[in-house]
């Protein structure tokens, strides 16, 4: 148990020493930059289209609640693919 402890505690050295040259060069706002463009190009809008899909799926199911789902679900396509959009309107008018 105790081996494999350290073992782990080793690994756990060997990433670390191994990732912060790359946190090195790497400013913060370049990985917010990142984190913004993977956040509103890729999963805001994979979310609305399985809101989407859910949705439909819950009006052929006969749900009573089917059109405050479909309600939601256009809702939040609007938001997902108008991402971008927004946080650029925002940024321009704090700026």
């Amino acid at each position: 148990m105790i081996k494999t402890k350290r073992y782990f505690y080793y690994s756990v050295f060997v990433l670390a020493l191994m990732i912060v040259p790359q946190l090195g060069f790497a400013s913060v706002e370049s990985s917010l930059m990142g984190i913004q463009t993977k956040l509103t190009r890729v999963i805001l809008p994979t979310l609305s289209i399985i809101g989407i899909a859910w949705a439909a799926f819950s009006m052929m199911s006969g749900n009573e609640r089917a059109k405050t789902h479909m309600w939601y679900a256009i809702l939040g396509s609007i938001i997902g693919f108008g991402a971008q959009a927004i946080v650029d309107f925002i940024s321009q008018t704090v700026r």
